[in-house]
């Protein structure tokens, strides 16, 4: 059981606390927190209060965070496309419409996750938890292309590291809907939960978090443009969110992208192409380079002849 302290700041005196807690911790969802309502998990100035209170001056909120569920994680024989190991890490390329790992409430076997336990037996580092074991960064379901994944604690701490300080250089590419004007470009949006849906994630300029993207257009198309993006941080959907704002969403993307979403790319037209890092021993930088995804590469060419 984790418990959190959290003091009042005079921008959030008179909003509701639910909300707060939603803006405060934002990898949660607004059912779960309710939930911590419901089970009287939230405390203002040591008294329990329901998710309606408005916050005030010198209002010190405490919540409890109850244990994790545990979960049954089990290895599965899963073929995987390995494109580097040694002791320390391991590089693989996702295939799309894979999940990286398992969670409460979505845990159905057969992620990326599951597929490593297999491979690496008990070589994995255990600093992410028995449901991201050596996880180090993730990509989404829909999103083909490369990870690496940390085999000891040792390399996840120095690969974390490397991500916060941003010198692990992960280059995307995807095709957007629309022509660029500039040919090349720095997206600098904060991201954070949508405050119109708590599912997605949405640039939110009063309480999101800095999310950088640098982008440069590889060909213009027929009505598309194939793009190069490289990631200075790490948001969820970064990519998708800041394109989607931008007036260029993704093809494919049936979450951020129009409601004609083109089906039979079954996702969004996104690559982890490049990921290039410090090897956490061996003290050499290591770059590795991925073919793209099948449809992705069949809706390009497709593209260029209309």
């Amino acid at each position: 059981m984790d418990v959190k302290t959290v003091f009042v700041d005079e921008n959030s005196y008179g909003k509701r606390i639910d909300l707060f807690i939603c803006e405060r911790y934002q990898d949660l969802t607004r059912s779960f927190v309710h939930k911590l309502f419901s089970k009287n998990l939230v405390s203002v100035n040591d008294k329990v209060i329901n998710k309606h209170y408005k916050l005030k001056k010198d209002d010190i909120v405490s919540i409890i965070f109850p244990e994790p569920e545990k979960l049954d994680v089990v290895a599965e024989n899963i073929p995987l496309n390995i494109v580097y190991e040694d002791d320390q890490v391991l590089v693989v390329n996702k295939p799309k419409g894979m999940v990286v790992h398992p969670a409460p409430g979505h845990y159905n076997g057969g992620t990326l996750v599951n597929a490593i336990m297999w491979h690496c037996k008990d070589c994995l580092s255990d600093i992410g938890g028995v449901l991201r074991p050596g996880i180090v960064h993730r990509i989404d379901k829909d999103t083909s292309g490369l990870l690496v994944v940390a085999k000891t604690n040792f390399a996840h701490i120095n690969l974390s590291e490397q991500i916060k300080e941003h010198s692990m250089n992960r280059i995307y590419e995807a095709i957007a809907y629309g022509k660029f004007g500039a040919a090349e470009g720095t997206l600098n949006f904060p991201i954070g939960r949508s405050e119109r849906d708590r599912k997605k994630m949405a640039v939110n300029f009063k309480n999101g978090k800095e999310a950088i993207t640098h982008y440069k257009v590889i060909e213009t198309l027929n009505g598309f443009s194939y793009l190069k993006l490289k990631l200075e941080t790490g948001r969820t959907h970064q990519i998708r969110v800041h394109m989607s704002h931008i007036g260029h969403p993704l093809a494919g993307d049936g979450v951020y992208g129009p409601k004609s979403c083109i089906k039979k790319l079954k996702g969004q037209c996104l690559h982890a192409k490049t990921l290039g890092f410090d090897h956490p021993t061996l003290k050499k930088h290591m770059y590795f380079d991925s073919e793209l995804e099948e449809n992705f590469v069949k809706f390009l060419n497709c593209c260029r002849k209309i």
